[in-house]
């Protein structure tokens, strides 16, 4: 399999480790190899958190400047510091608002490396079904709809079924759901 990097991005706090879970868990039951790292800011203080997850035969759980091909962010200033990270020809998917991401300056620079971006308010869905903590599992369900990357909605979907912790697993597949349903009405 070709090499598929992600880099994850958001505050302490967000759930971006869970996040990063589900798409590690899920490619290793599909048998892909992954390898991944997590850099940390002030996490507990609600500072940057990035995580790197790589798929596929790799030597360094780093992803590199221009390398990742999917950039998932929690926070729409997030999802600005990460841009270097972003491929050319990559897929940003960000929370954000639909009309106001991105920023004319930063559209500018994604339409010349020829980026596919996309926002969806993921803390408004989780917000709507009671679970304000769970906009990470909004935005990986969005992300699921559009069918990119080795790992299907499904695969996703299941992953989440199975790590999620008992008193969660119900509210965490709904919202799930409600980011899935969002992206397959754009998709």
């Amino acid at each position: 399999m070709e090499t598929v990097n992600f880099v994850l991005g958001g505050l302490g706090g967000q759930g971006i480790l869970f996040m990063t879970k589900i798409l590690a868990q899920a490619a290793l039951d599909k048998g892909i190899n992954v390898m991944g790292a997590e850099t940390h800011g002030m996490a507990q203080r609600g500072g940057s958190v990035v995580s790197h997850l790589r798929l596929g035969d790799v030597e360094s759980s780093l992803v590199g400047a221009g390398r990742a091909h999917f950039l998932l962010s929690l926070e729409e200033s997030e999802a600005y510091r990460n841009l270097p990270f972003l491929a050319k020809g990559g897929q940003l998917y960000a929370n954000a608002g639909d009309n106001s991401f991105p920023k004319s300056e930063v559209k500018r620079y994604l339409d010349g490396i020829g980026a596919i971006y996309r926002a969806v308010p993921a803390g408004r869905i989780a917000m709507e079904l009671e679970a304000p903590m769970s906009a990470n599992l909004a935005l990986l369900g969005y992300f699921s709809a559009f069918g990119q990357g080795p790992l299907s909605q499904e695969e996703l979907r299941k992953t989440v079924d199975m790590v999620s912790p008992d008193r969660f697993k119900e509210i965490n597949l709904r919202v799930f759901d409600a980011g899935f349903q969002k992206g397959r009405e754009e998709a």
